[in-house]
């Protein structure tokens, strides 16, 4: 197998991937700049948004190294080649391709193919992802997380999908690597990039970083 790319240094250290999804890319580069604002560094721009690459590689230029941003939504081997093209420095998909996992691989950059079952976690796994998206993760919620982790301690899991701000603690707690919020974090701001929209944006970012670094709550309770 192809040498496994390490997970994204900015996911490592934030835990929190930002989701960019909209029907058009229009207000994206605006909810890029806010999220950075707030502390966080790992943003993934789906490609389910018309105009998705263009933005990905302005937002790129415009935030930096500092600032890792990936394609979302990478179904198929020309997907991955057009987002890497673009700049893209990460890709996520909400499926287990594995020619998809094994192109990103054979580049250095990191995968995160979406899984559910354990089968499709170790699949996934095998063929070279940097991690595992366990999406839809709200379908079985932290609870399922959990049993994924027992047999497969070494896998790292994104929980994605159905995720909330106020979630994100408790997927953490469970044993996910990360998490991965969209909507609930940008409540439209994508899409309407208003001033007020945008510094709110960033106080939300700020409140769930400051969530994500404070202490598991089984041990605030044994404290």
């Amino acid at each position: 197998m192809t040498a496994r790319p390490a997970p994204t240094p900015q996911l490592d250290r934030t835990r929190v991937m930002a989701i960019l999804r909209s029907a058009d890319a229009t207000g994206l580069p605006a909810a890029a700049r806010a999220l950075a604002a707030g502390g966080i560094t790992c943003l993934e721009v789906t490609l389910t948004t018309s105009g998705a690459l263009d933005a990905l590689a302005r937002i790129r230029d415009e935030l930096g190294p500092e600032v890792a941003v990936g394609a979302g939504t990478v179904i198929t081997t020309g997907d991955a080649r057009d987002a890497l093209a673009a700049g893209a420095e990460f890709l996520v998909a909400p499926v287990v391709d594995t020619d998809v996992i094994r192109d990103a691989a054979d580049s250095g950059i990191p995968c995160y193919p979406g899984a559910w079952t354990p089968t499709e976690v170790f699949t996934a796994w095998r063929a070279g992802a940097a991690a595992v998206k366990l999406f839809p993760a709200s379908t079985g919620g932290p609870a399922h997380l959990r049993q994924l982790r027992a047999p497969l301690p070494d896998v790292p899991l994104v929980a994605v999908g159905g995720v909330g701000v106020d979630q994100a603690r408790d997927y953490l707690d469970a044993g996910a690597h990360a998490v991965g919020i969209g909507s609930p974090l940008l409540r439209g701001a994508d899409r309407n990039p208003a001033p007020d929209a945008l510094d709110a944006l960033t106080a939300r970012a700020r409140t769930l970083l400051a969530t994500i670094r404070a202490k598991p709550r089984d041990q605030e309770v044994g404290s």
